[in-house]
């Protein structure tokens, strides 16, 4: 009878919590995601710094998260900060710088010889506060205060009033990934899996798509692939897998003259020409379908920016 009633008590102050706070705010540059609330589960995903996520679960120092993209993971809960409906629109409206550059830190003071307060990486977001001459002083969503150099981050409308979503921008930013290692379930700067690589590439420009290859493949207008393959276009996605079965295992955009750059050991240059250095022939072989979607951007669900997307509203 005991333990029934501590784990009554434990579910009303479980729901309770849930019910008073049921979102969060990731606090940590890269929250690394899990399949199960357990050290030893696998890594599903990464969150991002600043990132709003609903709370739909908690188990002793893990937390059951849902990020905007609609996935849902287990995450250490220290990674986030909870935050009531109000909390969460505090922190949507406020004034935020998002990082530009793939790595770098936030400082103490106003120079780069203090203290670290923590790293951060593309697409990141903080809360901005005052210009402070070359630093933006910002806030973290548990209220860290520190100091972002202005080469590596901008004010979100800044950002946005600037940023491109043309195929020529997005192949330019995939390209600056390049060398970056393979790691199954990475979606940062820090290390990403094939449709980490795509989904980091179209976050760094405010573009939101589903978190795996197979669920990317259902988005855009579907292309059978030409044998020349003169009906692709640079930017449209590319899709790998078992052609038995037509399941998809792979993602990568392709470039143009039978060219492709994906994430697989890492971010590289692939070819499907067999004179070209790059010939990747084992790709060739497992190729199913392409897809573009860049056109669909805010016409489809799930491909969206994130001023369109719920969760940052």
């Amino acid at each position: 009878m005991k333990r029934i009633l501590l784990l009554f008590f434990g579910l009303c102050s479980f729901f309770a919590v849930c019910a008073d706070e049921p979102f969060g705010i990731i606090n940590v540059s890269v929250c690394n995601t899990r399949n199960e609330a357990d050290y030893n589960s696998a890594q599903e995903s990464q969150a991002l710094l600043g990132m709003p996520v609903k709370i739909l679960d908690r188990e002793r120092e893990w937390t059951k998260i849902q990020t905007p993209d609609e996935y849902v993971h287990w995450v250490l809960s220290g990674s986030l900060q909870r935050v009531d409906e109000a909390g969460l629109h505090a922190w949507n409206r406020a004034s935020q710088v998002v990082v530009t550059a793939l790595h770098g830190f936030v400082y103490q003071e106003k120079n780069t010889r203090s203290q670290t307060v923590s790293d951060v990486v593309a697409g990141d977001r903080l809360r901005l506060i005052a210009r402070r001459g070359k630093f933006y002083e910002v806030f973290y969503p548990d209220g860290r205060r520190g100091f972002i150099s202005r080469k590596i981050s901008q004010p979100i409308w800044e950002w946005r009033s600037k940023l491109k979503r043309d195929a020529q921008s997005i192949l330019k930013t995939a390209y600056s990934l390049n060398g970056v290692p393979y790691m199954w379930g990475g979606t940062s700067p820090k290390g990403m899996d094939c449709s980490g690589f795509v989904r980091t590439t179209l976050y760094m420009h405010d573009i939101i798509i589903p978190r795996n290859a197979a669920q990317q493949a259902e988005k855009g207008q579907r292309i059978e692939i030409d044998p020349d393959f003169n009906n692709l276009e640079p930017g449209d996605l590319l899709f790998f897998g078992d052609k038995r079965t037509g399941r998809v295992s792979h993602v990568g955009f392709y470039v143009g003259q039978k060219r492709f750059i994906h994430s697989l050991g890492w971010v590289h240059e692939s070819s499907f020409s067999p004179e070209d250095p790059n010939y990747d022939e084992y790709d060739l072989h497992r190729l199913l379908f392409a897809s573009r979607v860049l056109p669909y951007i805010n016409r489809e669900t799930g491909l969206c920016t994130t001023d369109q997307n719920e969760y940052y509203k």
